[in-house]
């Protein structure tokens, strides 16, 4: 029996040099391109029968032109990389990986929370004006403590939720957007089984003291942070994204923090990745923002565990059987 061709087009989007590629080279004949550049996508995706990608953009006219693929395997959750429309009309199956990241990017947003709280970025930063001071500490930053500060969630999904329990932990109140439309009640505030109540967005956006993204990017959340929905933060109010960057309106985010509007942004992505070296938040150099890129997700266990579903979706199809995470 001839053993299925498996490209991998952007492997070093998921491995640093610490992560085995052997379970994946044990089903088939493997081939990792660390990075693809459009021009050599089609050439790389001729003749295998499964192609893997991270990032690396899958269109209709490229999946057309591999009469032999049978199978693309996302390794990420989000698939707008792929034209899944044009995969499901070219009988191509088409995979991701969901939830493997959930712990690694609870774990990140709240770093960027107590970041933003504690102003430790700063005086790391800053370490040789301790021996300077007067004193044997130093207050030159705000810190507060988050316990009793109300933690606003949009998106209480299983990212969401992680999040909400490491808040409550903190000893945080916690609310959840409300999703537009009537509420189930005039009586009641609507809350998620979890129990925490969901806000409509004036008072959910007045009521936060932090407010993290973990919904997806639709139309209807596409700068869902905007001019309107900063004006109507608290002034000490901070913003966290470690979703998606389009959920932002950059313009609009850098205007506020510009003019002390809100108390501060950590963001983990931005609307174009990878940015321009002129993106305006980038040159920003403001002390109440803070940007990581999109490393959330990117523990080493993180993408252990993505490489493990990305083996089971393939050990499915290679025995015949649907694929855990089929999307098409």
């Amino acid at each position: 029996m001839n053993r299925p061709r498996l490209v991998f087009l952007d492997s070093s989007t998921v491995d640093a040099g610490d992560i085995s590629f052997e379970p994946l080279a044990a089903l088939g004949e493997l081939v990792l391109h660390p990075f693809t550049p459009p021009d050599q996508i089609l050439p790389r995706c001729h003749g295998a029968e499964i192609v893997l990608t991270n990032k690396t953009q899958l269109n209709r006219a490229t999946l057309a032109a591999c009469p032999g693929l049978r199978l693309v395997a996302i390794t990420a959750t989000g698939t707008n990389n792929v034209d899944l429309a044009a995969a499901r009309d070219l009988g191509i199956r088409v995979t991701n990986v969901r939830g493997y990241s959930t712990p690694s990017v609870a774990q990140h947003t709240l770093c960027l929370l107590l970041n933003l709280a504690t102003n430790i970025h700063r005086f790391a930063h800053e370490a040789d004006a301790w021996a300077r001071s007067p004193h044997f500490t130093r207050l030159d930053h705000p810190m507060r403590e988050v316990s009793g500060l109300t933690l606003g969630i949009v998106g209480l999904g299983g990212i969401g939720t992680c999040v909400a329990d490491l808040g409550r932990a903190l000893g945080m109140n916690l609310i959840g957007l409300q999703r537009p439309g009537p509420t189930p009640s005039a009586q009641a505030t609507p809350a998620m089984p979890n129990g925490i109540p969901r806000l409509p967005a004036p008072e959910f956006f007045a009521r936060a003291d932090f407010i993290s993204l973990h919904c997806p990017l639709t139309p209807e959340t596409e700068k869902l942070i905007n001019a309107d929905t900063l004006r109507l933060m608290k002034p000490t109010a901070c913003l966290i994204n470690t979703a998606r960057g389009p959920l932002i309106d950059e313009s609009a985010l850098l205007q506020a923090l510009k003019e002390g509007r809100i108390g501060g942004a950590a963001l983990d992505v931005l609307a174009t990745e990878p940015p321009a070296p002129d993106h305006p938040l980038l040159r920003a150099n403001l002390p109440n923002l803070l940007i990581t890129p999109h490393t959330a997700w990117a523990t080493t266990e993180s993408r252990i565990r993505l490489l493990q579903g990305v083996h089971r979706n393939l050990s499915a199809y290679l025995a015949g059987k649907e694929e855990p995470d089929r999307v098409a």
